[in-house]
């Protein structure tokens, strides 16, 4: 995917390199209709993660390798010694299982986050995240999140992401302290600029044409939006960096605990 600069982008581009990706598919597995299951066939290649590690197609020419299909052939039931789906039992000895995972969300949806007058984090995300810059959401004051939604998270090298979220929101509170700032929040005006800005990046690509974990589509029903920020991480880090140098553009800071002290005396 990096080889060529426009295979995100550019549909016929993508088919090409896909179309290559088919056929290198094809000589490696020697059962065509193995061989067809494993080609991308219903999504730009990209937009899903790619399989690339070493010998794994190759694994589907082994005698007891048994490829199923499960869209065609669903699970309905795991026995004391065998998967049974639709079409046949599959007798085994270990079980391992892949059930998948709810990103860029998952994790907080777990929490019973509650922001202003009760409102819940889960309600508020109902229909799909919101969040400034996936590092707040609007009213929710002091919530800073590490690699939300909205920001490139997935779509990076994690560490160096996780590590910009935290030196960014670490000079973020130094700043409120040396300032005598105790809340933070981001505007409302600013969320909905953001929204509309990952989103409209987003559809300059071929990444929302699949059904991919990066749209919730794994989740039964997660609201189908593309939650990365796609602009790229060094796009993304001149953004936030100027939004601090412009006095946090976008947030509302205050010091409650300042003005407590001021009516106090």
């Amino acid at each position: 995917m990096s080889a060529y600069n426009n295979l995100a982008l550019d549909q016929a581009a993508n088919d090409t390199a896909a179309n290559f990706v088919r056929e290198k598919i094809a000589e490696i597995v020697k059962d065509p209709e193995k061989a067809r299951l494993l080609q991308p066939n219903n999504h730009p290649i990209g937009s899903k993660r790619i399989c690339v590690d070493t010998d794994y197609f190759a694994t589907f020419n082994r005698p007891n390798v048994t490829l199923v299909d499960i869209r065609s052939n669903p699970i309905e039931e795991i026995t004391e010694n065998a998967v049974r789906t639709t079409a046949a039992a599959y007798q085994l000895d270990a079980l391992v299982l892949a059930t998948g995972f709810d990103a860029m969300t998952g994790s907080v949806a777990k929490i019973d986050i509650r922001g202003r007058d009760g409102l819940t984090l889960n309600a508020k995300w109902a229909e799909g995240p919101r969040t400034y810059l996936g590092l707040m959401s609007a009213g929710f004051p002091n919530l800073f999140i590490i690699t939300g939604p909205g920001s490139p998270s997935v779509l990076s090298n994690m560490i160096v992401s996780i590590e910009q979220h935290v030196d960014w929101i670490s000079d973020c509170l130094d700043d409120m302290r040396k300032r005598d700032l105790d809340t933070m929040e981001a505007t409302t005006e600013a969320e909905d600029k953001w929204v509309a800005h990952v989103n409209e990046v987003a559809h300059t690509t071929l990444y929302p044409q699949a059904n991919s974990w990066y749209m919730g589509a794994n989740i039964p029903g997660k609201p189908r939006i593309f939650m990365p920020y796609i602009g790229g991480v060094g796009a993304y880090r001149q953004i936030c960096d100027e939004v601090a140098a412009k006095g946090y553009d976008g947030f509302v800071m205050a010091g409650t605990a300042r003005r407590q002290r001021a009516a106090a005396s």
